[in-house]
């Protein structure tokens, strides 16, 4: 089973890509996303605000034909070949990277690994000041041949939903406060350090965009097996990290399965007994990542999922060293103030001082 169980929640419409695998800006609340649906080939307006950037997608693996007729262009009954990427798909990457890439032992029993198995991109989840998160679902498809014995602790999984998070280079990023969470860092090898601190070089800038997704999927390893409420971090390739999405699955009308995923704990407005769940897991969460010597940096209500009863923190790439970073103090200070203005706001006595002064305690 996955170690987060579903916990279904009241549907909500994602803004999607579009057919070129694009996807369109909305310079007015009031423009509402374009939804791709997969089955018909068809772009249709849902009728969502500016910021409902969750859920659902429609998901399919195999491409059906584009011809009148149930044929292609040319007229010809041709059908497409399950087995082989099409528009928008890729081979799993799962072996593609390096051991030390992959998320923590043990896997989940969810997650494929399989090389037979395709990444169909469903579209756009997300778009932030440093990178974009897509939705990706990793699947084996029909006609790609039996599924080998599962070894010992593996489960026999064939489909899975995953996050791709591609960061963007400096040149395209929007976050422009990078030293105060980078201070105190340090890359393997010295001449990668050098080029990150030369800001005008391609090469200095390339590196810096690797090292947000690398701190992200660091962090996320370290946090997951430490038992910490956040996705599980399957891979990491170059600039594009691949994580567990958090959500559910639900079916429509037509018969269509579409993935939901977790509203943030921003647009919720829990009961008193939930209120006071999420305040103790929470508290829980922020404590794992002082114990392991990390603030959050930017923790808000923005940057937790909450997924039925149970919170998830996300966006960890500017996780800040509590021992070697200068500004550790103030950016955990904030984030405890951060957190604690929401639950307050809300009813619940809670105190960022005293959340402050327990978190520092477990860090040192």
């Amino acid at each position: 089973m996955p170690r987060f169980p579903e916990a279904p929640k009241k549907p909500a419409l994602v803004r999607a890509a579009n057919r070129n695998g694009t996807s369109s800006a909305r310079s007015a609340p009031e423009r509402a996303p374009e939804v791709w649906d997969l089955e018909r080939g068809t772009a249709r307006r849902a009728l969502v605000g500016r910021d409902d950037l969750e859920g659902p997608h429609p998901s399919r693996l195999r491409r059906e034909p584009t011809g009148p007729g149930g044929s292609h262009g040319d007229g010809a009954d041709v059908q497409p070949d399950p087995t082989q990427p099409g528009p928008g798909q890729r081979w799993s990457t799962w072996r593609s990277v390096a051991k030390g890439q992959r998320g923590p032992d043990p896997q989940p029993d969810w997650l494929v690994t399989r090389d037979a198995a395709l990444d169909t991109e469903l579209g756009i989840l997300k778009t932030g000041k440093e990178a974009d998160a897509f939705l990706v679902e990793r699947a084996v498809p029909l006609g790609a041949g039996p599924a080998p014995a599962p070894a010992s602790g593996e489960a026999d999984a064939e489909r899975c939903l995953l996050v791709a998070k591609r960061y963007r280079s400096l040149d395209h990023g929007q976050f422009h406060r990078g030293t105060e969470y980078t201070e105190g860092r340090r890359v393997r090898r010295t001449r990668d350090q050098r080029a990150m601190e030369d800001r005008k070089s391609a090469w200095g800038r390339a590196v810096s965009a690797t090292q947000w997704a690398d701190a992200e999927f660091v962090a996320l390893r370290d946090l997951w097996s430490a038992g910490a409420p956040v996705p599980y971090p399957v891979q990491i390739d170059g600039t594009e990290v691949l994580m567990e999405f958090v959500g559910t699955e639900v079916t429509d009308d037509a018969g269509r399965t579409q993935a939901v995923a977790a509203p943030r704990l921003t647009r919720e407005r829990p009961s008193d007994d939930l209120l006071e769940s999420y305040w103790e897991q929470l508290r829980h969460g922020m404590a794992v990542l002082a114990r392991l010597g990390f603030a959050h940096g930017d923790l808000s209500p923005y940057n937790i999922l909450a997924d039925g009863e149970r919170l998830v923190i996300i966006d960890l790439p500017q996780v800040v060293d509590l021992a070697s970073n200068p500004f550790a103090s103030e950016v955990l200070l904030r984030d405890c103030r951060t957190v604690c203005t929401w639950f307050a706001a809300r009813g619940l006595d809670v105190d960022p001082e005293a959340l402050f002064a327990d978190l520092l305690a477990q860090a040192f």
